[in-house]
């Protein structure tokens, strides 16, 4: 994308072992997480239809976070999270974040979209805010 090699990775287990998916960057001696690898990830704890880009952080009980970084035995990389929250009060996490959106939820992030994708792409030419 605009010059930079980029290598998109979609882990194929469960949230929680995203780690895994890491295997091949992680085999690679050039691989520096902290500036060559971008994780977006959905949360509940931020409003849908906003996101937050950092350049390092917690996992902020993010499970499939978690994995990835007991994978990298680091924090320092940057996540992309994208809101899809609130948890509605009395619901059960692992039963909202796997059930459909709703016509609303998909508004919010359709409309979202351009800066995510400008997010993204300032992301792979300046690095982490």
């Amino acid at each position: 994308m605009d010059g930079v090699p980029v290598r998109v990775l979609k882990p194929i287990t469960y949230m929680n072992r995203s780690g895994a998916a890491l295997a091949s960057l992680r085999a690679d001696p050039g691989f520096n997480p902290a500036t060559d690898l971008l994780v977006l990830v959905d949360d509940f704890q931020i409003p849908c239809g906003t996101f937050r880009l950092r350049g390092e952080g917690s996992a902020g009980g993010h499970n499939g976070l978690k994995s990835i970084e007991g994978a990298l035995q680091s924090r320092q990389y940057a996540r992309l999270r994208i809101g899809v929250g609130p948890l509605p009060e009395g619901a059960d996490w692992s039963d909202y974040v796997l059930a459909p959106f709703t016509s609303e939820q998909i508004e919010q992030i359709e409309a979202l979209m351009p800066e995510l994708v400008a997010a993204v792409e300032r992301w792979l030419r300046e690095g982490a805010p």
